[in-house]
């Protein structure tokens, strides 16, 4: 499965960059390729290329805020939670994300 996805916490430091490394190696330990974008007080950083939207199967949006660019994911399937959830339930969530793409 192709994921792509942003990670956005309120203060733009810990939770942003935390729920990318983790949303990043789950996808990794559970075989699929997965892209994260991150947007926080750095700014937008590993930005997501149109082809990598264009062929992903699921977008994740693990965000505590507005994130900006949300209108690239028009026609795809979008879960949104907060950064939180990637945090403490990652798991789950990876499984959840599976199923849908599954259309479960």
């Amino acid at each position: 499965m192709k994921i792509v996805g942003i990670a956005a916490c309120t203060a733009g430091i810990a939770h942003t960059y935390i729920a990318k490394e983790k949303l990043t190696q789950s996808g990794i330990d559970h075989g699929h390729e997965i892209h994260i974008e991150t947007q926080g007080l750095a700014g937008v950083q590993n930005k997501l290329d149109p082809k990598e939207i264009a062929e992903s199967d699921v977008v994740i949006i693990a965000a505590d805020i507005k994130i900006s660019g949300r209108e690239r994911f028009k026609g795809k399937k979008v879960v949104e939670v907060p950064t939180s959830l990637v945090v403490k339930s990652l798991n789950k969530l990876i499984e959840k994300l599976e199923e849908i793409n599954q259309g479960v």
